[in-house]
């Protein structure tokens, strides 16, 4: 399953305890459905649980609607109607609509209180909403090919602070969240709470990854610098010991230079401990310099050039 069919299952077998709340929920339904006019209703989807749900609702105000399944390519399609005459006509009763309206509106009406707006909201993904699972991103969205309800519904989120965002895609509107706080906070309001726990679950997981991926990278990172500086002051030193010339070295030089060829792997921080009298970090680096700098001085003479000035 799905991490949005969670949500929506989730959803689906929420009890709506009060008659203004199973109104509200068959509101959003009837705003969000396929088709909400003077024929009727219908809605369709993927989850039989959505479909149940909504055959519920409207039977818990006394209106009844069949549900019927047909089989697609891609899977089960469940379909809620609600078409005869006398439960069309309750139908529009209850909400105080004619299904003859030329643009489709939120009556303010019909959720008046939270837990009204939350029964509107979660019926309303039920029927348009998906969620994508947080372990590939944080997108919450819901579709409506009705632009005045669109509106009005982003207007509703954003009065309970939720961050709703609108726009076009293929001629569909599309109100979305994308801020992880926000679509968290939406799903408990719906009433997926689980689904919310879980994206602060997978939240928590991705943010530790990430600490350690960065901790990673820059150790790696790091690790890459000793080894190239490492290798570089190497190769200075093996010059100078071919040619003979570590003992000629002053002895803070020359410890430095045997200690460097004995230990090739250590950091300088290391290498400091293996010394002594032990030289501070800053000092072992400097002497590292110098020795590489008179190894390149003796290949340059010994090549028959002359040091570069």
């Amino acid at each position: 399953m799905s991490f949005a069919s969670g949500a929506r299952g989730e959803i689906a077998r929420r009890a709506l305890t009060s008659e203004s709340d199973v109104r509200a929920a068959c509101y959003g339904l009837a705003c969000f459905a396929k088709h909400f006019d003077t024929r009727g209703l219908v809605i369709q989807t993927e989850q039989e649980e959505t479909a149940l749900y909504a055959q519920q609702c409207f039977a818990c105000c006394g209106i009844q609607g069949q549900i019927r399944c047909r089989e697609h390519a891609s899977g089960p399609v469940y379909e809620f109607k609600i078409d005869q005459a006398g439960p069309v006509a309750q139908m529009h009763a209850l909400f105080g609509t004619t299904g003859a309206e030329p643009s489709l509106q939120i009556d303010p009406a019909l959720i008046r209180t939270p837990r009204s707006v939350s029964a509107y909201v979660g019926a309303a993904f039920l029927c348009c909403g998906t969620v994508t699972d947080p372990q590939k991103g944080y997108h919450l969205e819901f579709t409506t090919p009705r632009t005045n309800l669109a509106r009005d519904f982003e207007a509703l989120l954003a009065e309970h602070e939720f961050g709703p965002r609108r726009s076009r895609r293929k001629g569909v509107n599309v109100i979305y969240l994308k801020a992880c706080a926000h679509i968290q906070a939406l799903l408990v309001f719906m009433g997926a709470g689980q689904a919310a726990g879980l994206m602060g679950t997978q939240q928590a997981v991705k943010s530790v990854r990430n600490r350690v991926n960065r901790s990673i990278n820059c150790e790696t990172a790091n690790l890459g610098k000793t080894v190239r500086a490492n290798a570089s002051a190497i190769k200075a030193l093996r010059y100078l010991q071919q040619q003979g010339a570590l003992d000629t070295l002053p002895e803070p030089l020359r410890q430095t230079a045997v200690k460097r060829l004995e230990y090739p792997e250590l950091s300088l921080a290391a290498l400091c401990e293996k010394m002594e009298p032990r030289p501070s970090k800053s000092g072992l680096a400097h002497r590292l310099k110098r020795l590489e700098e008179l190894s390149a001085d003796l290949r340059t003479r010994r090549e028959g050039g002359r040091p570069a000035s």
